[in-house]
């Protein structure tokens, strides 16, 4: 997958670099090469966050301290 985003971020970079001014560069490289990439990792790394987070809540109820009696004093 990091590979795709290596191969991505060059080639919009060579984009940007054939530009005739910074402006246009700046855009092409924000609009077509790091907007885009963003929303890829985003999108195929959400399978690995709903791992970590199971793995967490599971983690969470194995460990997690008993539930003491409330007293007054608590309140």
């Amino acid at each position: 997958m990091y590979v795709i985003a290596i191969g991505w971020l060059y080639v919009t970079l060579l984009m940007a670099a054939t530009e005739a001014n910074l402006t246009a560069a700046v855009l092409t490289f924000t609009l077509y090469g790091v907007a885009p990439l963003a929303l890829f990792l985003w999108l195929f790394g959400t399978p690995q966050r709903r791992r970590n987070r199971a793995s967490a809540e599971r983690r969470a109820a194995d460990t997690g301290a008993p539930d003491l009696p409330r007293t007054a004093a608590d309140e």
